[in-house]
């Protein structure tokens, strides 16, 4: 599990490997992550867009760009929170995610960008 902090705003992260999802032989490795943003600030935000670079180990590595999250753009208001879960998938057993979210402020529509912590991605029995 990884955190950061940066202008009032905790992301928490955690990963998973999904063996049900995967095909280790064809080179199909998949895995799950959970995130949560708490806005620990006095003011209240709207997540606009993330960005994603996906770095595998095989394979060139990818940029994931968008509005929002998972389909949405939470607003939280000071001591409120945000989980959600999604996926990605590697041609590998090593990889990790890393990337950014775009933050506005709702009072007055100040942008701010926000560090996720990276997102380890490892098949567990290659890390023995």
């Amino acid at each position: 599990m990884g955190t950061t902090v940066s202008h009032a705003i905790k992301i928490e992260v955690r990963s998973r490997f999904e063996a049900a999802h995967s095909d280790i032989r064809a080179g199909h490795y998949f895995f799950s992550y959970r995130i949560t943003i708490h806005n620990m600030g006095r003011d209240t935000v709207q997540l606009q867009r993330r960005r994603w670079l996906i770095h595998d180990s095989l394979a060139p590595t990818r940029e994931v760009e968008g509005p929002g999250v998972v389909g949405e753009t939470p607003t939280l208001e000071p001591g409120q929170e945000f989980t959600y879960s999604s996926a990605c998938d590697l041609q590998s057993a090593f990889g990790r995610m890393d990337g950014t979210y775009l933050m506005q402020r709702v009072s007055d529509g100040l942008k701010f960008e926000v560090d996720v912590p990276a997102i380890e991605l490892t098949y567990p029995f290659a890390a023995n």
